[in-house]
């Protein structure tokens, strides 16, 4: 799994949580969709990375 991938998953997650905070914060629903839309991409991207790093442990 390639560490870039992964360090962008994790910054996507923390700036979902940030954003999702924000509009709790201002009661933004909007804002709060949004960021909890954003943990969901990240949370595919990791497990993709996952499945990635199975894969070549299984071929290896």
């Amino acid at each position: 799994m390639s560490i870039e991938d992964r360090a962008k998953a994790t910054a996507k997650n923390v700036e979902g949580k940030a954003q999702e905070a924000l509009g709790k914060v201002t009661g933004d629903p909007k804002d709060e969709a949004a960021g909890k839309a954003k943990q969901g991409e990240a949370k595919v991207r990791h497990t993709a990375e996952d499945v990635k790093d199975e894969v070549k442990k299984t071929i290896d």
